[in-house]
Order: C-alpha cells, then structure tokens, then sequence
C-alpha cells in the first residue's frame, strides 16, 4: 500500500507499507500471507475474482489486535498515519474526522477487493503530464487524486476519499476554457475581489450552457439551405464556435507571463503555507464538496492555480480553503490504460461503486 506523506508535507515522497505476501512453493504450490498488524507474518487467502479484480482475507485477525485495546490501536495508527499523537489535535473537529477514518478503514481487518486503475493517457496538448497527485483536504488530511484531461475540461478524481467525499468521485473540475486573469497582488489579497472575478465567470459560463441546451431547439425549427451551412449566431459549440472559444484560449495562455506572483487571498485557510509565490496560469473550476456520508453534494466555484509541471493548487470559494497538490514520482509498471475508451470506462465504474 502506497501512503502518502503525513500532513500537509505534500512534497515529501510517498510510504510504502506491506500487506501481504506470496511465498511460490514447489509443485506450484503457494502460501499467503497476511502482513497486517504488528504482530508479524501470519496465515491469508487470495482469492481470484475476475479479470482485474481479487480479494485478501486474513484468516487470524487476532494478530491485528493489541494488548492496549482499540485505544492503543488507535493511538499506533494515528502516529503512523499522522505523525502524531492526539494530544497534538486540538481542534474538536478533526478529532472526529480522525476517529471515523480509524473506525472506517480498520474494520475491514485486511479483508479488500482489489480492483485495477488505470493512469490516465497523456496528450501533446495537455495543460501538463496528466497523473497521481497528494492533495491537502483541510481536517481530512491528505488524499490521492488522478489529473486527467479530457478536451476542453480537466477532472480530478478521487483515488483515496474521506467521510465527506468518497473515493471515485470528482473532486474538481477546471474550465481550460476559461482561464482567469488574476488581480495584481494587493488586489489579489483581497477575497471580495477574487469571489467577485470568480462569480462573473460561473454566470457567463451559465449563459453558455443555456445557449447550448436552446440551440437544439433552434435548429429544429430552422431549415437552412442545402447549399449553406446552419448558422450559430450564438456561437460556442458551432465551426466558428470551437475556433473563437480555441483562439481566444490560446490568445490567452500566449499573453500570460511565463510566471505571475500569487498569493492567497485573506481569510482563506491553508493547510501548507509553503506553497508556491508565482503561479503560470489560472482557469475557473467548480469542487465538490458534502456533508458526512456524502449527503448533499453540490458542485461549487473555485480557481485550479497551476504552479508548476508538478504542481497546483484549487481555491475552493465557498469553503474559503486552498488545497495544494504535489505530483507522486512513483514509477507504475505497465498501469497505462490500453486505450482512452477503457480509461473512461474505468472512471466511471470507480464513480459508480463510490456512489
């Protein structure tokens, strides 16, 4: 199992932890092994479910318990896995949020279904090398999410999740059709100025979308002649729609300085202040966000910041948070999806069992 880096350090490297093992045996023979717990190696199964899926079960769970009890299991895993202790959390909150990760994850005692993911395919066009990134999420801690680009929008899709957001689902969303021009520095500081910059462009990509959904209409009731082409007064989607919305995309990116200093707003609340001062670009995205159990998930405003060929960062508005990613430089043996039709059914049937 691949951990990422105790929070919010999400440029230190990835931890490694084992969780079973094979031993090959003469006569084509194997024994598992389960590695779980701290009570060494003992007795597992595998379990070969279909093409791109199996199961682990650990047949002696006892060595997974302590002689302290769930408290003292709770406090191992939360030096493990936070690098601290409980008296190191103050806030009330992310104490609850710590505990319900800690019930969640070790009541399955090594018993998983595993299923196979794909790393996104690249293109030449790409903003930057699609991949898996480490992501601050506030109380939650750091999450894996995989960057993948998809024409004129980008996702960013939940590997790990929490008690709000499952694992599978969309996290963000970034419009690469409209790039934001940030305010200059003074005024940047200033989050009125950026919400009011961010609010303009969610209506005007509103309007877009409402102009989309009449245009169907308008063309049904349209004859136009055979020897011209259908008219798109509105633009957008049409010939010369895809041109302007592509033209004025690069005109964009062309303008934009090779760097832009950046800083956040006031207010706005940084698991990692060590983030990045310039930035290359910005575009308006949308995050999703829920309560716990993922209750009433909406899709809200927000700027994707790119920093760097490994780094960006997406200022969620309405929560006033900023989350930092950093680009996991694992090495993935033979994980490239043989196409990009299977990439996308693969996205989708991982959003599918989260829901």
């Amino acid at each position: 199992m691949y951990l990422p880096p105790h929070d919010p350090h999400v440029d230190d490297p990835m931890r490694f932890k084992p969780l079973f093992r094979i031993h090959l045996m003469e006569r084509k023979c194997a024994t598992v092994e389960c590695m779980y717990g701290h009570k060494g190696p003992h007795n597992g199964h595998i379990q070969i479910v279909k093409k791109d899926e199996f199961s682990t079960k650990c047949n002696q769970t006892d060595h997974h318990r302590m002689s302290g009890g769930r408290q003292e299991e709770f406090r191992t895993w939360l030096r493990e896995e936070w690098g601290r202790t409980l008296e190191d959390i103050f806030h009330e909150h992310m104490q609850e949020l710590i505990l319900m990760k800690f019930i969640y994850t070790s009541q399955y005692d090594n018993c998983l279904t595993y299923r196979r993911i794909y790393l996104p395919p690249s293109s030449p066009d790409d903003l930057i090398r699609p991949g898996l990134f480490k992501g601050t999420y506030g109380s939650h801690g750091l999450e894996i999410v995989m960057l993948s680009f998809h024409g004129k929008k980008a996702k960013g899709t939940k590997i790990t999740g929490d008690p709000n957001i499952p694992a599978g689902q969309q996290t963000v969303e970034i419009d690469l059709a409209h790039p934001l021009q940030l305010p200059d520095i003074e005024n940047l500081r200033d989050f009125s100025e950026l919400s009011r910059i961010v609010l303009e462009v969610q209506e005007q990509v509103r309007r877009e979308e409402q102009e989309r959904e009449q245009r169907p209409e308008e063309e049904e009731h349209s004859q136009p002649a055979a020897s011209q082409p259908a008219a798109s007064p509105l633009g957008g989607e049409g010939a010369e729609g895809e041109e302007t919305a592509a033209g004025a995309e690069g005109t964009t990116q062309d303008k934009a300085p090779a760097s832009q200093p950046f800083v956040l707003p006031m207010g706005v609340i940084s698991r990692n202040e060590d983030y990045p001062r310039t930035c290359r670009i910005c575009f308006y995205g949308t995050g999703l966000i829920a309560g716990h159990g993922f209750t009433s998930p909406e899709r809200t405003p927000g700027v994707f910041v790119l920093f760097d060929d490994d780094r960006f960062g997406f200022i969620w508005l309405e929560l006033k948070s900023f989350s930092l990613y950093s680009r996991i430089k694992v090495s993935f043996q033979n994980a490239q999806a043989p196409s990009r039709e299977a990439f996308e059914e693969m996205l989708k049937n991982i959003q599918s069992l989260a829901t």
